[in-house]
């Protein structure tokens, strides 16, 4: 199982919120093999060197250099930290604190050095499907198969998840009641059976699925299929299925299926941008113009960002005015704009996307679309 932490939109704008001159960003690729996350534990301790180097060269002094490095080692040194962990880790140190997050998208090793933290790796993670699970749910059994991009899917040992309908109600058979209780029977019991039988399985995957952002795809067939999707509170429930009986179909094979179907809720989601970008374009209430949407975000007006996870522009934004001030290379006196541009966006409420660039309109650097023409 991947061991993640997928940041809650209060913990992100806390962490756009930040502001100190010693803010350092890490991201490192990580491994949910155990005995294979040595590596990565090195490559975080050279990456410390490197965040120790860039805050010298800023003019960082000694003392808050140190602070800064003790809260990264501590990461290092923490045995039970390591054993638990997913494809990539993020975090976030300055001298009073730190914070990590272990997330499902794979990303290189990176070190920034500012005033404020480097986010746009971390939207990444919270927008692309590519990490998803499936309920594998029938009436004699029911399965929770997490499906990876390019690890073999693993099925989860979920608490009080029922065994199936009959045992998770009480009886012998769903398919009929007594009819000395007074109660239902035939077609119409059977399913106030299956009904309780699937809050039964929504009520167990709470805690698996709380705070998280990855789909629910399900695998099954009628009447399962529609009472289960009646009953499910999971607000990342897909709403395309895998309509087949998964009674002993292997976890492999249901990946298989469900892998188009995280293909189909990004692109969905990407066409549903694109039509929305067109029409609000004709009212002035859309741009990919970079100071333009800086401008934006600084007054609270971007309601929904895509931005390009693929690159990173240095430079600066304007507290007040949201002018944008670019730079040929990184610094700790500068930071990723678009990156700037994302957290304002977070910060006033917006929805943020991460994609390809060639999936931005024009394939620029970022596309807005606004609340209101500015």
């Amino acid at each position: 199982m991947l061991h993640v932490d997928i940041p809650t939109q209060p913990e992100l704008q806390t962490l756009v919120a930040q502001r100190n001159p010693a803010c350092v960003s890490i991201y490192l690729k990580t491994t949910p093999q155990t005995q294979n996350i040595d590596k990565a534990a090195i490559t975080l301790s050279n990456l410390i060197k490197e965040a120790d180097a860039q805050l010298e060269k800023a003019g960082v002094d000694k003392r808050t250099r140190w602070a800064v490095t003790e809260q990264l080692e501590e990461v290092t040194e923490d045995e039970d930290f390591w054993a638990f962990q997913a494809n990539s880790l993020a975090i976030f140190a300055t001298p009073e604190s730190h914070r990590s997050y272990r997330l499902p998208t794979h990303l290189e090793p990176v070190v920034e050095v500012s005033d404020r933290f480097f986010l746009k790796p971390l939207i990444r993670a919270i927008s692309m499907p590519q990490h998803a699970f499936v309920l594998a749910l029938a009436e004699n059994e029911v399965r929770v198969v997490e499906v990876f991009s390019d690890m073999p899917a693993e099925t989860l040992k979920i608490a009080n998840l029922p065994k199936d309908a009959a045992s998770a109600v009480g009886t012998s058979t769903v398919n009929t009641r007594s009819h000395s209780s007074g109660r239902l029977h035939g077609s119409e019991g059977q399913k106030v059976h299956l009904r309780k039988y699937c809050r039964m399985i929504d009520a167990a995957l709470r805690p698996l699925l709380a705070g998280r952002h990855e789909p629910l795809i399900l695998a099954a067939t009628e009447p399962l299929l529609s009472i289960y999707r009646s009953v499910n509170s999971y607000p990342e429930f897909a709403s395309q299925v895998i309509e087949t009986s998964p009674v002993r179909v292997p976890p492999h094979e249901l990946a298989e299926r469900a892998r188009p179907i995280l293909d189909q809720i990004h692109a969905a989601s990407i066409e549903q941008f694109r039509e929305t970008f067109r029409a609000r374009e004709k009212e002035s209430r859309a741009t990919t113009d970079l100071a333009h949407a800086a401008r934006a975000a600084t007054f609270g007006a971007v309601d929904t960002l895509l931005v390009a996870i693929d690159e990173v522009i240095h430079g600066r934004v304007d507290e007040q005015t949201g002018e944008v001030t670019l730079v040929d290379e990184a610094g700790a006196d500068n930071y990723g704009v678009v990156d700037e541009i994302a957290g304002r966006t977070l910060s006033t409420g917006g929805r943020l996307v991460g994609v390809r660039k060639a999936d931005i309109p024009g394939e620029s650097s970022l596309a807005a679309i606004l609340r209101y023409p500015i």
